[in-house]
């Protein structure tokens, strides 16, 4: 079976989304066709540019930038407030549509996703055709418009979808990766920040097409570990799959994005231990067990990646979960430096048939519920920091500084 995967992207999402809401109340005119920004508000956002119209971007106006410098470019322009809870709507909308057609849907974020549409092009035959099919359904029911692109991997999907706008679609296969990806700019590559944009400008690779035949050896000063990723990267390679989230399996996960990029151990078990805390207090909650443990890694180039394990018992237990979550993490992680960490338990049960081994007892096992059950109760009165098991806080055990209480 071909692999065949396509990113679908709102043209401007908060800006589009809010003219339709216009619309629909009987507002005079589209503001996409005007000189129109979605402004952030101005006593919390400093009045920032959220979003804004093709013709307000012709007269200079950037995202971000304040709407006092806007309107001085722009003096006829005109300020909507963003309305995040009609975003939410259209956004579930935009969803639901495409999950009549596949199941294989991963929400990349609020405004654009991924779709494994290889699995099911039988179904519905040629991969441009259906596309345009798509991208018009979603204009004549939704009232906005979307770029596709279409490829044999996620990046290359992604790239293809930038390509040009609005209201496209793109392909970068494999055998086009040379002629459409490579003259494009460094900065252009997806998973490239700005960091290191300049730093590779800095080598004199200006080019996706320079990076991709460029020496590891050469990088790897600069960009340690991760010079060989980049190096793919900019050959179009990326085998990560498309992790949809089916509702009828619905399981308990819990990330955080790092203020900054850790290339610690240390460090990470630490963020190991709070998401371990955190899921197994709600699956607790839920009065489940969990048969499958998920650690979830994202590096500093946005490539995201995952280990999970099938337990012969399922658990609930705080200790139990973090364990295997630090194993898992010893396994997957390769020292690169890492932005987001996340925990997601998956296949949950009512009861846990739990088989005693050799090493342990019933009576411990039940002591250890006992006291987890205890420490649910005296966090949910006195705050999640007021107290913790022995073990989490030793520090020799699991390589943290012993937490001040």
């Amino acid at each position: 079976m071909e692999r065949i995967i396509m990113h679908i992207d709102v043209n401007n999402a908060f800006l589009s989304w809010s003219a339709v809401d216009l619309l629909k109340k009987g507002f005079g005119y589209d503001i996409r066709e005007s000189y129109a920004v979605i402004g952030g508000d101005e006593k919390t956002r400093k009045g920032v540019v959220l979003a804004k119209s093709p013709l307000a971007k012709k007269m200079g106006i950037q995202t971000g930038e304040t709407l006092y410098s806007a309107r001085k470019k722009c003096p006829a322009l005109r300020t909507f407030p963003p309305n995040y809870l009609w975003y939410q709507e259209m956004s579930k909308k935009l969803f639901q549509l495409l999950s009549q057609y596949t199941c294989d849907i991963e929400i990349f974020s609020i405004d654009e996703c991924f779709l494994d549409y290889g699995k099911v092009q039988n179904l519905y035959g040629n991969s441009l055709e259906f596309a345009k099919k798509i991208k018009d359904e979603i204009q004549t029911t939704l009232g906005f418009t979307v770029n596709i692109g279409i490829a044999n991997n996620k990046l290359c999907a992604k790239m293809a979808s930038d390509f040009s706008k609005p209201n496209q679609i793109h392909t970068l296969f494999q055998t086009e990766i040379q002629t459409k990806m490579h003259p494009l700019p460094i900065s252009d590559l997806f998973g490239v920040g700005k960091k290191s944009s300049e730093k590779l400008k800095k080598l004199g690779i200006r080019t996706i097409g320079a990076l991709a035949f460029e020496n590891p050896d050469r990088l790897y000063p600069y960009f340690k570990n991760q010079s060989m990723k980049l190096i793919e990267m900019a050959n179009g390679i990326d085998e990560s799959e498309v992790v949809s989230v089916k509702e009828e399996n619905k399981g308990i996960s819990n990330s955080t994005t790092l203020e900054k990029d850790v290339s610690s151990k240390v460090e990470l078990y630490q963020v190991l231990e709070s998401l371990s805390n955190n899921v197994a207090l709600e699956l607790r909650r839920q009065n489940k067990y969990t048969y499958v443990i998920c650690v979830q890694l994202k590096d500093q180039y946005f490539s995201s990646y995952s280990h999970q394990k099938k337990l012969k018992n399922a658990t609930n237990l705080t200790k139990e979960i973090f364990e295997i979550s630090k194993s898992l993490l010893d396994e997957m992680w390769k020292g690169e430096a890492i932005r987001l960490v996340g925990i997601r338990l998956d296949h949950l049960v009512a009861k846990s048939m739990h088989q005693v081994s050799l090493f342990e007892t019933v009576e411990k096992r039940d002591q250890d519920v006992t006291l987890e059950r205890t420490l649910d109760s005296l966090k949910e009165k006195y705050g999640h920091k007021v107290i913790d098991t022995a073990s989490l806080l030793d520090g020799k055990k699991v390589g943290f500084k012993k937490s001040k209480h």
